[in-house]
């Protein structure tokens, strides 16, 4: 390198002097590159120049001057350069990238002083880092005062060399944007300074580049073709996922930001935040599961680390059985359901834990009126291994025996979950991860008995990548779901009802990428059911009770599967997928048999078949399909459509209004078939002014087969012939989803509605199987109208307030019309199934958010909620019941919460 001089150096100067303009000078450059023309200019005079090498163009320069001075050749010579001089001592020139060092930039008192005409100095090294270069447009002059300049260039094809119509180029921090011409053009308005642009275009690698804006110029960039994504290396452009994400009908929870929505007892709760975006509802306050685009609660699959989870809520309902604090994403498939997910037939929802931090030990608590929430990372081995231990549990019963009502004073209701991950990297071509989840909740409401229901999952995930295109996933789960009901009062009734269900599975993943256009997932799975319906016992010695043990069910569930990612140009690519299932019904069992053309009951049984142990007894299969296509309009504008067909093998017995944690699961037989599914969606996708907004429209139709349902006066419990308290018929619903969401800036948040209708049709000969007269009705859950509004606004950076806003349609409801009397005895006639609704509910919910201080170096980073929930004191109904009094027939309503509810809650990370 040339002589040269940090350019701190030259800004601190302590005195800069001009050059005696009478020396003249006569010289001459034949194809000289600047750097020789200097070392003529140092050898002609005794000027010293001051520079760093890589400043320097190649460019051959041709020029003579006479009788000039130095001041004059310089300008001359670096006009159509970005560099620019300064003469000091009358012997040094200093030459800077960009920068003009002026005679009256001097140090005084530790700080700089520039003088009014001359634009404020930009440090480059402030801008420069590892991975971007830094371009200099134009240079410093003095007496400029524009605030911005016109930046304009190409973008071309690093490979074809050719322009790219359509991409992004943007100034984020700014919000600046433009998209390049037919011939690879865009312009931009930078200001003054200091600016990072960004190119964004599907299908080739995003890049960003620093520039230091003196002027207008221009600027050439290239982009390379995107290369094959390998296991290694993931990432995740969630703000544009809804516009460039194939598979339709994708919902994706970011876990940082629901902290800042109100919600119920301060608990932060993933689920209740899911009911908030459109398609996904709930029955009510205290209702457990959710329904998705008008499809029954069993038809969810719930996923943690690839084990299926039977019951998702505690409390009754009123709070996600998922820990916030150890969830890193939440996938919700509402449309389009990958070809590796089976056995239900409405969505998915994939739950993944975090991966413990290898390096450093971190942590994350709250602590709330009724709940208190903590999670550690834990490293193991440092770069390996770490551990992720999470414990959450609640200590609620002091708000029942608070309660003015004296029926509650002996009520209790409580719950725990624990859940541990242990994440390890072996080498760069295999990783396991184990993960183990426990949940309990025990519950007794103004009654002598007891409920307690619980989860415990396991899962073991080895991934090993074979080489750059090929890896894959062997996958173990274990999921258990039981529940026991104790019930123990004065008298010699005393007892313990038991009710489990196991399920063991396997899955093995490959994922192979054959090229740029196709990329195909493929597999195989299959898992193992084992249920027993229940055991009825006495629970002490006194009781008259007598065992009752219902037979044991078991099933196998198996599937291959396939898909393509097939990408047929930049505009137009499908996901493809196959899966074909087939499910065994094993014994021991008892299958009884009725005579055809009859109704299904304990008089039409003809004949009963005993099955030994894993003898196959009944066999279901069919093929599934998974089709799902997105279009192009334009780089911020999408088409998506999908076509969706699925099995569903098991059943959830309930003949309440709202799913029950003691509701029991059925397998299919001989007589009760599995659920179908088929689904058709269409939608339009769009992000405006670079993301920052997000809007989408979808509609779909959905047509079921042999969903299953009950008949008036079912009892499923304890009842060894459950095929002949319920009926199967063919369902349907359809709807409309519009969601605007707003991602960054001081208010943000989105709006979310929905129209949907969902219809059940129970028909048959036969009177007692016949429900409505044969016609299509509406399902206990549907709501047609459903809008919500989250919204947070900053106030500061550490205050916000936030609001939730529901409002729903009542859900259906069956009431008596009117009475009779029959044989001395008086009875209520009632309507047709769901013939009347509820009223309609609606919420508002607000809290304020408090951050703690910023600083980067403290134990830990804190921040307070407080909320109310239910601010307008809205006495919501969750159930309209009729009760017989001095023989008038009176209609009741419970709610759930029908006064505000106010929150606080603390939590910090370390």
């Amino acid at each position: 390198m040339k002589k040269c001089i940090l350019l701190v150096l030259c800004v601190f100067t302590l005195q800069i002097q001009s050059q005696n303009k009478e020396d003249l000078i006569s010289i001459s450059f034949t194809e000289n590159t600047l750097k020789e023309v200097f070392t003529l200019l140092e050898n002609k005079t005794s000027f010293q120049f001051f520079y760093i090498d890589s400043w320097l163009e190649d460019d051959k320069l041709t020029k003579e001057f006479k009788n000039k001075n130095i001041e004059f050749i310089l300008k001359d010579i670096l006009r159509k350069t970005s560099l620019n001089f300064t003469i000091i001592d009358d012997k040094k020139i200093i030459l800077t990238k960009g920068n003009l060092i002026h005679k009256t930039l001097y140090e005084e008192k530790n700080e700089l002083i520039v003088e009014e005409d001359l634009e404020r100095p930009i440090y480059i090294e402030n801008v420069v880092d590892e991975n971007n270069e830094t371009i200099i447009i134009g240079k410093q002059t003095v007496g400029n005062k524009k605030k911005s300049y016109t930046i304009k260039g190409i973008v071309k094809n690093k490979q074809t060399k050719n322009p790219i119509e359509g991409v992004v180029v943007l100034e984020r921090n700014k919000k600046i944007s433009s998209t390049t011409d037919s011939k690879g053009v865009f312009s931009l308005e930078l200001p003054y300074g200091k600016n990072t642009i960004e190119t964004l275009l599907l299908g080739f690698t995003p890049s960003s580049k620093n520039l230091i804006v003196f002027g207008d110029g221009s600027i050439n960039i290239t982009l390379n073709e995107e290369s094959e994504m390998l296991d290694e290396l993931v990432i995740k452009t969630k703000k544009e996922s809804n516009v460039k994400e194939v598979i339709s009908g994708i919902t994706q929870i970011n876990i940082e930001e629901i902290k800042n929505i109100p919600q119920v007892l301060g608990e932060r709760d993933i689920l209740k935040v899911a009911t908030t975006l459109p398609g996904i509802k709930s029955a009510g306050e205290g209702a457990e599961g959710v329904n998705v685009r008008g499809g029954k609660v069993d038809q969810n699959l719930f996923l943690l680390d690839e084990s299926v989870m039977y019951n998702p809520a505690h409390f009754l309902g009123l709070f996600s059985a998922i820990n916030p604090f150890t969830t890193s994403d939440l996938k919700v498939y509402k449309g389009n359901i990958p070809a590796e997910f089976g056995g239900r037939i409405s969505s998915v929802f994939d739950i993944e834990t975090k991966d413990a931090d290898t390096e450093k030990f971190k942590g994350e608590a709250s602590i709330g009126v009724v709940t208190s929430n903590v999670s550690l990372e834990i490293p193991i081995v440092k770069k390996k291994s770490g551990l992720l231990v999470g414990f959450r549990s609640t200590y609620s019963n002091w708000v029942l025996k608070s309660l003015n009502d004296k029926s509650l004073n002996n009520s209790s209701a409580s719950f725990f979950d624990v859940i541990a991950k242990y994440n390890h990297q072996f080498n760069e071509k295999n990783r396991l991860k184990i993960t183990a989840y426990h949940s309990n909740d025990d519950f007794r409401i103004a009654s002598d008995t007891t409920n307690t229901y619980g989860n415990t999952l396991a899962s073991i995930n080895w991934s090993h990548k074979f080489n750059d295109k090929n890896h894959g996933n062997l996958i173990l789960s274990s999921s258990n779901y039981a529940f026991n009901i104790n019930y123990n009062s004065i008298g010699n009734n005393n007892f313990d009802l038991k009710y489990t269900i196991n399920e063991i599975g396997a899955k093995l993943k490959m994922h192979y990428s054959h090229s740029k256009k196709h990329s195909f997932d493929y597999g195989i799975s299959s898992k193992l059911y084992n249920v027993s319906p229940g055991r009825l016992s006495p629970s002490d010695n006194n009781s008259i009770i007598t065992p009752i043990t219902i037979e044991d069910e078991k099933g196998l569930e198996s599937a291959v599967f396939i898909s393509d990612n097939f990408t047929v140009n930049k505009k137009l690519s499908f996901n493809l997928g196959l899966r074909y299932s087939v499910y065994l019904g094993l014994g021991e069992s008892t299958q009884r048999y009725y005579a055809d053309n009859s109704p299904t009951t304990d008089a039409n049984l003809i004949n009963s078949e005993q099955f030994k142990n894993n003898e196959v007894y009944q066999t279901y299969q069919g093929l599934e399909y998974r089709f799902s296509g997105r279009y192009f309009l334009n780089p911020e504008l999408s088409l998506k459509a999908s076509l969706n067909r699925s099995f569903q093998f098991i059943h959830r017995l309930s003949n309440n209004t709202t799913a029950s944690p003691t509701d029991a699961w059925k397998l299919s037989d001989v007589n009760i078939k599995p659920q179908e599914g088929i689904q058709v969606s269409l939608g339009i996708f769009k992000n405006i002014n670079v993301n920052e907004y997000e809007l989408s429209i979808e509609s779909y139709y959905k047509d079921y087969k042999n969903v299953l349902d009950y008949k008036v006066g079912a009892e499923f419990l304890l009842n060894e012939r459950i095929e002949t308290q319920v009926l199967q018929g063919p369902g349907k619903s359809y709807g409309i989803e519009f969601l605007a969401k707003k991602n960054v800036g001081r208010l943000n948040g989105w709006i979310g509605y929905s129209y949907s209708r969902s219809f059940i049709k129970l028909d048959s000969p036969f009177d007692e199987e016949r429900v409505n007269n044969g016609e299509f009705f509406p399902t206990n859950f549907d709501k047609p109208h459903d809008f919500n509004l989250i919204a947070n606004y900053k106030l500061t950076k550490r205050f916000s307030l936030s609001s939730n806003f529901t409002y729903q349609t009542g859900r259906p409801i069956t009431y008596p019309t009117g009475k009779y009397i029959y044989q001395g005895n008086e009875y209520v006639l009632y309507s047709d199934r769901n013939q009347f609704r509820i009223p309609d509910y609606f919420r508002l919910d607000i809290g304020l958010n408090i951050e703690g201080n910023h600083k980067i170096k403290k134990f830990a980073h804190s921040f307070w909620n407080i909320s109310v929930y239910n601010i307008l004191g809205r006495n919501n109904p969750f159930a309209v019941f009729f009760a017989t009094e001095n023989g008038t027939v009176k209609a009741y309503q419970s709610s759930i919460f029908s006064t505000p509810i106010p929150t606080i809650t603390y939590n910090f990370k370390f």
